[in-house]
């Protein structure tokens, strides 16, 4: 009898913060930041704890508070800064499908962080990682970013990467090319577009701190190799992605070799190596190839500055990264590692429509 009792008074109980704290499967530190209103805890954590606060009667359910309980997770996408507009079009791209992240209960945000600076981007997904429910970002291959994800990793933040990957970083996906076969892809259609044998050719890269870029020039070197060693790669040169960089680094290639018969651009900037062969009157005699499809690249493939351009669907990428997050968070684990992005090649007789 008296352990009827017993039970009938526990069950009567007022419920503790640390009986939320079990149900939330959190801190009891957490739930006291949640209830008291203090930042610094991650949406998904905070609907988890504002629902167990409510399931047990610790909060009623007429509090204001639970509204919140379905509260979308928070998705932060980190992006490099200054002059790579495909980049840029990537973040409008973001922003723009809000309303289709709001579906698959997400909220996207994005941040740009300073460009070729691993320091930075590192700092800059730890401090993400703090409250966002999942980081994407575009990768730098470095110790200090590798240490970054792994560290989200242990605490169950998931991460992906754009464009540019990581090697053995605990990142949950990979949303971009196989660069290595996109550099192939460049050096094809150089081989093809150039008539004349012997040959010399150039790259222009925006940092070999991207592991894409770098794939991307192993590619291009490979099958010029392989299957062309009439072509001549005679210089690589790094631009940062910026416009007036890339037009220095053409002048000087073309100074240094005035039978220059193409440039491969492995990064963004285009308009600056554009520049460059307009001023020297060689936009019609040196075969261009670059990467990323944006309102520029569509202008010189127009004007018959540009040869091809070498992209990726930026739609495509922000809704598979999203729809990868939304299943993670959901516990619905991917079963393998998701298939690269389709190599898209544009030239000027098959330009899609301009995006609005």
């Amino acid at each position: 009898m008296s352990s009827i009792v017993e039970f009938d008074q526990n069950a009567r109980r007022r419920p503790t913060v640390i009986d939320v704290a079990r149900l939330a499967e959190v801190s009891t530190a957490t739930v006291d930041r949640v209830l008291n209103g203090r930042s610094g805890v991650r949406s998904l954590t905070t609907a988890r704890v504002l629902k167990a606060a409510a399931d047990l009667g610790y909060l009623d359910p007429a509090d204001e508070r639970t509204l919140g309980v379905g509260a979308k997770g928070q998705i932060d996408f980190i992006l490099p800064d200054g002059g790579n507009r495909y980049i840029a079009q990537l973040g409008r791209q973001i922003v723009a499908l809000a309303p289709w992240f709001e579906r698959l209960r997400l909220k996207p945000r994005v941040e740009f962080v300073r460009a070729f600076d691993p320091e930075a981007l590192a700092k800059t997904i730890t401090r993400c990682g703090r409250t966002a429910d999942g980081v994407a970002f575009m990768a730098i291959e470095h110790p200090l970013v590798r240490e970054a994800v792994a560290d989200l990793a242990a605490r169950g933040v998931p991460t992906a990467t754009l464009i540019s990957d990581i090697a053995n970083a605990g990142r949950a996906a990979y949303f971009g090319l196989d660069n290595r076969a996109a550099g192939r892809m460049a050096g094809y259609l150089l081989a093809r577009f150039i008539p004349q044998r012997p040959a010399k050719v150039a790259m222009i890269a925006g940092s070999r701190g991207y592991r894409a870029h770098g794939e991307r020039e192993m590619g291009f070197l490979d099958i010029l190799t392989e299957l062309h060693p009439g072509i001549d790669v005679v210089d690589l040169r790094e631009g940062q992605d910026d416009e007036g960089m890339n037009q220095r680094q053409m002048r000087t290639l073309l100074t240094q070799h005035p039978d220059l018969a193409g440039i491969y651009n492995i990064g963004g900037g285009a308009t600056g190596i554009a520049r460059a062969l307009q001023d020297a009157r060689r936009a019609r005699n040196v075969v261009f190839v670059g990467h990323g499809l944006t309102a520029d690249t569509r202008k010189l493939l127009m004007d018959g500055t540009m040869d091809a351009v070498i992209t990726q669907s930026a739609d495509d990428t922000v809704r598979r990264c999203a729809t990868l997050f939304a299943d993670v968070i959901a516990q619905r684990m991917p079963t393998a590692e998701p298939a690269p992005m389709r190599i898209e090649v544009v030239f000027r007789e098959n330009l899609p429509a301009p995006m609005g």
